[in-house]
């Protein structure tokens, strides 16, 4: 039986490797994959839940035009802390973003690094 998709969203690294926690809490063995996830995220330097939602929200409320969920995830994943660094995050997407927009992206992100 294949299983359906009901719903896409995208998410950050701090709320994947606290679901990952959770399931590896509800699972007594991960699979090969998972565990892999688990580890790299261990590696990496990512805020708590509770810090990523309060960097979404202030991200959210500097109203950048053209900029979605997708990217302030994205800035939450990388962390940029100078404009030049949020123009290069956001190089993957087919936007453009002004250089004061990039700027106070930039200055909120800093706050929490």
């Amino acid at each position: 039986m294949a299983q359906k998709i009901i719903s896409q969203m995208p998410i950050n690294s701090s709320e994947l490797h606290a679901e990952m926690k959770r399931i590896k809490a509800r699972d007594a063995e991960l699979g090969f994959r998972a565990q892999k996830t688990i580890d790299y995220l261990e590696s990496l330097n990512v805020l708590d839940v509770k810090k990523a939602k309060e960097l979404m929200d202030k991200l959210v409320k500097l109203e950048v035009p053209r900029l979605r969920d997708i990217h302030f995830h994205k800035m939450i994943d990388v962390m940029p802390t100078n404009a030049k660094d949020v123009k290069t995050a956001l190089q993957q997407y087919n936007l453009t973003v002004s250089q004061e927009n990039c700027k106070k992206i930039a200055d909120v992100v800093a706050e929490f690094v």
